[in-house]
């Protein structure tokens, strides 16, 4: 016996339109979901309480008076955001090939380890002598990151990417100081990351910009131009934001430090060389590694982040507390900068000791793979993107010219000239192919940016469907398919916003409507 695979036609002939209207406003299984103040009633609760015994009160008046937040059942609220989340793109969803964010494949069994009690109900007020399985955790995964970035000391606590760079900032920030050599600007390339310069900004420098040469990297040249006595480091992604690997970092390094001063470098693209290049070999001082981009933790919608910082051995004394020391079989924790003996932390950045869980997940993907996987995921990740590179050179423009691309290629909107389709207009149109778009108008030195990074995540058959679904836009767009375009996305749950709008009259707080008053 057989499996009829034919089923009923499902062609807009074989059934309804897609414009025929509904009774509810719901399209199947696209519910038209309302806000959760909209669902629920400040007098209704999913669970019942007895009434507590009378008592006198110890908080002075300052009792909570109702705020308004919904009362909603349990399946209530279980439907109101597993609908949210259909209506959004994941990375277990499809390709998510945002430039510089890595968004990798987050392993299942990674989900498994950080959910054993042992981690998933530790707390961090517990007695130290109850957690000594987290605590060798955590030192085992700094030994791991120690040895894959070649550097002398790392810092567990600070909570992302933008975090870790102050972390590493203020380090070196403390190191001039502590020299007697407080220094006042801070050198940052034109293609960097935004939270480079509003990082040094926000630690009381001045950035001084370096540009990009032809080919998309800095040059030594340019950077020494830049130097001087009053210069107290220089914030360099390597490989940067154009997708390639700085050729010159050595000698920047040298440079840099001949001058008296020292080496960030951001971390976030770290994806492309886990174990073929380590930055301590390259002549870095500080770098945030991010684990929700390389070792495949979640991003989670904005957090939970996790963004360590390494050291080398010039700026290892100033890094902050707490960190995990370990005595024989014994691990505690140096939580004040009087215990660091030895040492000059510049202080304490977080309430705790970072994110357990992430810690977790990140040691289960390292552990899981080993350094031969570790090696092979970043020369995987770096052969998928130049198999794009490869499959779209040919009809989309690249800004610094065919050359081969690290973790991720970048394109701009040349290829676009006269069709009247914008950047934006083509990244709005891959939501209607399915695809998440690429990371837009990104690194700004590049105009109509469009920055592609597949991750080694991609199977060849995803890569190539993706290759075409591309290509099939750029022949629609030069075809003069405009509505395809400027009117995209056309079949996503929600319409273009009018995005100038949003951000100047942004709507923050949902209030109730409010009655019309009567007549007079």
């Amino acid at each position: 016996m057989s499996m009829n695979r034919g089923g009923r036609p499902t062609s807009a002939q074989g059934g309804q339109t897609s414009d025929h209207p509904t009774f509810t406003g719901n399209k199947a299984l696209q519910i038209e979901e309302p806000l959760i103040f909209e669902v629920g009633d400040v007098g209704k609760t999913g669970v019942d309480f007895e009434e507590p015994e009378a008592h006198e009160t110890r908080l002075g008046g300052l009792e909570r008076q109702s705020i308004g937040l919904p009362g909603l059942t349990e399946p209530e609220t279980m439907r109101h955001y597993v609908r949210i989340s259909q209506k959004n793109f994941a990375i277990d969803a499809g390709v998510y090939p945002l430039g510089s964010c890595t968004m990798k494949h987050n392993g299942r069994l990674n989900e498994k380890m950080a959910r054993l009690p042992g981690f998933g109900d530790v707390h961090p007020l517990q007695p130290q002598s109850t957690v000594q399985g987290a605590l060798e955790l955590i030192d085992t995964l700094a030994a791991w990151l120690l040895e894959m970035t070649g550097m002398a000391a790392v810092a567990m606590s600070p909570k992302a990417g933008a975090h870790g760079e102050f972390c590493g900032m203020a380090a070196i920030k403390s190191a001039q100081i502590a020299k007697g050599d407080a220094r006042s600007v801070v050198l940052v390339p034109e293609s960097a990351h935004g939270t480079n310069p509003a990082t040094a900004a926000l630690l009381g420098y001045k950035v001084r910009d370096i540009p990009a040469r032809e080919d998309g990297t800095v040059s030594t040249e340019a950077v020494k131009e830049a130097l001087g006595p009053d210069v107290a480091g220089i914030m360099l992604t390597n490989p940067n934001t154009c997708g390639l690997f700085e050729r010159d970092i050595i000698a920047i390094a040298d440079a840099v430090h001949e001058a008296g001063a020292y080496f960030y470098c951001d971390g976030a693209n770290f994806n492309a060389i886990v174990g073929k290049a380590k930055p301590g070999d390259l002549g870095v001082d500080c770098m945030h590694i991010n684990l929700h981009k390389t070792f495949s933790t979640p991003h989670g919608g904005g957090g939970p982040g996790s963004g360590p910082v390494v050291f080398s051995e010039a700026i290892a004394p100033y890094a902050p507390v707490p960190y995990v020391v370990r005595d024989g079989d014994i691990f505690s924790l140096v939580e004040t900068v009087e215990a660091a003996k030895g040492a000059k932390p510049f202080g304490r950045q977080t309430a705790f000791h970072g994110q357990m869980g992430m810690f977790v997940r990140a040691l289960s993907y390292m552990m899981s793979h080993g350094s031969d996987g570790l090696r092979q995921a970043s020369e995987d990740a770096v052969l998928n993107a130049n198999y794009i590179r490869a499959g779209l050179r040919d009809v989309m423009s690249q800004p610094f010219g065919d050359q081969v691309c690290m973790h991720e290629v970048l394109f701009d909107d040349s290829f676009l000239k006269d069709t009247g389709v914008t950047t934006l207009d083509f990244a709005k149109a891959m939501i209607d192919e399915g695809f998440h778009p690429m990371t837009m108008y990104f690194p700004l030195v590049v105009h109509g940016a469009m920055l592609v990074e597949p991750t080694e995540s991609e199977s060849k058959a995803a890569l190539d469907q993706f290759i075409a679904t591309l290509r099939d836009l750029v022949k629609g767009a030069k075809d003069g398919d405009l509505v395809r375009f400027t009117g995209a996305p056309h079949h996503a749950p929600m319409a273009r916003l009018d995005e100038t709008r949003a951000a100047r009259e942004p709507i923050l707080r949902w209030r109730p409507e409010q009655p019309a008053e009567a007549a007079e």
